[in-house]
């Protein structure tokens, strides 16, 4: 057995097959038919995304207004963060479900310790939810538990935490007026919020640690064969416990953030967020069995489930739980589509 054969492609993280004819990896070896269908994969979000804000954009003449642009985004940029250590999960094969509950749980820390400055608002959260991630990933990693069973837990674990120092949600904590933490979140550039723009930079950091560094090919090899990629000698098990610490980093900074922004922990944020995360990666073209996706599609995907709530709230007559509905079908949509480009690819 060749593990090479095993490897994946560094520009898209799909399975390299030994015959280079089919690896897709490099412009010259891949078929025309196959570039497509690997474009469409990790691009075919951007298209519909496009699509439905030139659509939006006719239809509602307040949508395509700066104002509801910056709200859009700034809305949009906690689920981006959080999403972000998402894809790198799923991209090795793995799943998070805490982070919802790491994100209230990250808020309710930042806006505790936010009384004492800046620094212990960022690093109270940051300590706690990366021990979290790291607690993930030690159980899956090197106990050989399912990510479902043990990140289920954490999520009830953190809400737990998070109900336990707020007395059942009964207290409140503040973030004192004027100080530098609430500024990071309500501040802004040209009229666009600071989380906007921390959000773009840690997508940007992400997208060249995935596609230009060794970690990153770990990922797509471990996402692509775990068996494979412990035969060519690759770090799995540390992968795998990174992955997840960048997670539980990433959600509880998003916390962080989002506490800042609002002036106080709230408590009962992050409901569901987790299935938010897991639709806009999966609609981005990241494949739920691992081994292909990029940071990239994840923002496109999170961008189009913004619009669609954006959308929702323009229209008026619909309530909130129709972005539910209309992200299921998109989330079906994709799911389809991934089955359909997945086998058109092993035939070419």
């Amino acid at each position: 057995m060749n593990p090479t054969s095993s490897l994946t492609a560094p520009g898209t993280g799909a399975p390299a097959p030994a015959d280079a004819a089919k690896t897709g990896s490099a412009a010259t070896g891949a078929s025309a038919p196959e570039r497509l269908l690997s474009l469409v994969q990790r691009q075919g979000v951007l298209a519909v995304l496009l699509l439905v804000v030139v659509i939006a954009s006719f239809a509602y003449p307040t949508f395509p207004t700066l104002d509801n642009a910056r709200g859009v985004l700034v809305q949009a940029s906690f689920l981006a963060i959080v999403a972000l250590g998402m894809t790198l999960v799923i991209i090795t094969g793995g799943i998070d479900l805490s982070v919802g509950s790491v994100f209230a749980l990250g808020g309710v820390l930042a806006a505790w310790a936010s009384q004492w400055g800046l620094l212990p608002a960022l690093l109270v959260p940051l300590v706690v939810c990366g021990a979290i991630g790291l607690l993930n990933g030690l159980l899956i990693a090197r106990a050989g538990m399912a990510p479902f069973i043990v990140t289920l837990a954490s999520l009830l674990g953190a809400r737990g935490l998070l109900l336990a120092l707020t007395h059942e949600g009964a207290t409140t904590h503040l973030v004192p007026k004027g100080s530098a933490f609430a500024a990071l979140g309500q501040g802004d550039v040209l009229g666009f919020g600071y989380p906007i723009l921390v959000a773009l930079a840690l997508f940007g950091a992400g997208g060249v640690v995935l596609q230009r560094t060794s970690f990153g090919q770990t990922l797509f090899a471990v996402g692509g064969s775990g068996d494979a990629a412990t035969l060519m000698g690759l770090p799995v098990a540390r992968a795998k416990v990174t992955v997840y610490v960048l997670s539980g980093l990433l959600a509880g900074f998003a916390g962080a953030l989002n506490a800042a922004r609002l002036s106080s922990g709230v408590t009962v944020i992050g409901t569901g967020m987790e299935l938010d995360a897991i639709a806009a990666v999966v609609i981005g073209g990241t494949l739920l069995v691992g081994g292909a996706g990029s940071v990239s599609g994840t923002l496109w995907g999170v961008l189009l489930l913004a619009v669609i709530q954006n959308l929702i709230n323009q229209i008026g007559s619909l309530n909130s739980s129709y972005q539910s509905v209309v992200s299921g079908g998109f989330l079906i949509l994709v799911v389809v589509a991934q089955r359909y480009v997945s086998r058109s690819r092993r035939t070419l």
